[in-house]
């Protein structure tokens, strides 16, 4: 048997079951069920801003190697010091096969060695949405350097029909659809609903729009409808915490919003159990893990109808698109699914149906196999 020296390069977090975002779900999902392949020997690589020196640890069959990540702009350091970083410790590895993931993928784009790059979002079209200084300037770098990274990829995995349709204009690279993979455990889960509560988890700031999901509430509280929102997420953008947490006071919903603040997987898991509803008003995003969690455990979804979430949630069947920018639309989608149990079991029913079809880590990491086969074989015929 062949073994394949995979460098799996991507941010991965300290405690596996504490992801911070997508992209260290992702990672810890894909990499967890990537290690039930003989034949791949797995090596995670990523920076650390909590070690102050090269650490490699153990996790199951896997080796997780952590470097020190550079002070300053994560901008900055994707083409220079993380860079050179990343570009060393590959050296050193020495791997067949590199599948580095978001930033990273522009710090391996110019390794000779054969490589797939997951593109899991457009951080020129997030920074449009941050309170920074000169976030437009900013942006415009960003897209610069963005795109050009797509354009030096031989091989890209697109997570969302959203990602093929932004990429493809300006990449040659063969691009493959494969989706984010989500905890099995999600789908092992017995839902014991709690009336009228919906969750949402995602980091607090302006791009994910939690103020408006706040604002629904308030009118389906004056509708006299039972409902609590549950939120989920670090927070991203301080001013904006403050506004959200300001409106919540002066109209009196601390009885119908609870800030969770950060939270562990197991904890979410306990969330989406209870929950009649999980919501999520952003106004820029890919593939939310919220979203392919919620559906695994049969929950009906009210999100956006922009970006990425229309191609997730079939609308009417697994749950309802809204305008992100109008808390009427969304208090009325809610109100829809809230009073109406038949509607709701429904969607359950359909919801993780095509969760499990779509993102159960197995089904991913057998797709993403796939491709490292076809890659391994391409690169023999070379030689």
């Amino acid at each position: 048997m062949t073994v394949t020296k995979l460098a799996f390069v991507t941010q991965f977090p300290i405690d596996s079951d504490r992801p911070l975002g997508g992209v260290e779900a992702v990672s810890v999902n894909l990499v967890r069920s990537l290690s039930a392949y003989t034949d791949l020997q797995i090596d995670v690589l990523t920076l650390c801003p909590e070690t102050s020196k090269q650490t490699t640890e153990s996790w199951g069959k896997v080796k997780i190697h952590r470097l020190p990540k550079p002070n300053g702009s994560e901008l900055l350091n994707a083409v220079t010091k993380s860079k050179v970083l990343i570009e060393r410790y590959i050296k050193q590895l020495q791997p067949d096969l590199i599948h580095a993931h978001d930033t990273y993928g522009i710090m391996v784009q110019d390794i000779d060695i054969t490589k797939a790059f997951t593109v899991h979002g457009f951080i020129y079209g997030d920074t449009l949405f941050s309170n920074g200084k000169f976030r437009w300037l900013r942006s415009k770098i960003w897209e610069k350097i963005e795109k050009g990274s797509w354009a030096k990829q031989p091989n890209i995995i697109s997570i969302s029909p959203y990602v093929r349709e932004r990429v493809s204009p300006v990449s040659d690279a063969i691009v493959y659809d494969i989706d984010n993979p989500i905890s099995d455990q999600f789908f092992n889960l017995t839902r014991d609903e709690i009336a009228g509560r919906i969750f949402t988890s995602a980091v607090i700031c302006p791009r994910k729009n939690t103020l408006q999901l706040v604002k629904a509430v308030k009118l389906l509280v004056d509708d006299n409808i039972a409902v609590e929102l549950r939120i989920a997420g670090s927070v991203g953008d301080e001013q904006y915490m403050q506004e959200m947490l300001d409106y919540i006071a002066h109209n009196n919903l601390d009885k119908h919003i609870k800030i969770l603040g950060r939270i562990s997987t197991t904890e979410v898991m306990k969330e989406l159990m209870h929950s009649s509803i999980y919501a999520l008003a952003s106004l820029e995003e890919n593939s939310p893990m919220g979203i392919e969690e919620a559906m695994a455990v049969g929950i009906p979804v009210v999100t956006s109808n922009r970006c990425g979430m229309p191609y997730m949630v079939k609308n009417g069947e697994t749950g309802y698109l809204v305008n992100p920018f109008n808390e009427q639309d969304i208090a009325n989608k809610c109100k829809r699914i809230l009073v109406d149990g038949e509607l709701k079991d429904a969607m359950a029913k359909k919801s993780t149906e095509l969760a499990r079809d779509l993102y159960h880590s197995e089904s991913v990491a057998r797709r993403t196999y796939a491709v490292y086969q076809e890659l391994s074989m391409n690169a023999e015929r070379k030689f």
